[in-house]
């Protein structure tokens, strides 16, 4: 089973409406901007999200995206399914016809079960993690990020030669 770019995408832009809906809506412009996301290809798929009720939009000046209703309250598997995207590792898409061998036999292929028991262990799993849990790994890794780059810069600065600031300072 493979996530396909809309799955990914539209996780993708949701983390990033999350984390900027505070100042007002998100243009998708931005969000595209940001993320090296098409425009066209996120205007189809906030279209999908409007309609599964996780994003509302504001028209006009300032207008834009925002969630519908809490992240706590959008599940991965919410932004996955309103995609469109299915999680189905099956090669029947689930429906057990996947016995169509050369025989013209019909049924299930002897691993059925364990790639259909495989789907609903990643349904689980994408529908137990929250968008917001998904924000908070990013601020996370952000403060994390900015601690970094901080310690990097203080490094230098203690392994910088000083410099004298004054002509008088070279007297010695």
């Amino acid at each position: 089973m493979r996530l396909t770019t809309k799955g990914r995408f539209a996780v993708t832009a949701m983390i990033d409406l999350a984390l900027r809906q505070q100042s007002g809506p998100v243009t998708l412009a931005k969000i595209s901007e940001r993320q090296h996301i098409s425009l066209s290809y996120l205007e189809q798929l906030f279209g999908k999200l409007r309609r599964h009720e996780l994003v509302e939009s504001t028209r006009g000046p300032g207008g834009g995206y925002s969630l519908a209703r809490l992240a706590r309250h959008i599940t991965v598997a919410d932004i996955i399914f309103a995609v469109d995207e299915p999680v189905d590792a099956t090669n029947c898409k689930g429906k057990g016809n996947c016995k169509l061998g050369a025989g013209g036999s019909r049924g299930q292929c002897m691993t059925h079960d364990l790639w259909a028991n495989l789907s609903r262990k990643m349904v689980d799993y994408l529908d137990s993690v929250s968008l917001q849990d998904l924000v908070d790994q990013q601020r996370l890794r952000q403060l994390e990020e900015a601690a970094h780059s901080d310690e990097e810069v203080i490094s230098v600065q203690k392994t910088a030669t000083p410099v004298a600031s004054s002509v008088f300072n070279f007297g010695g």
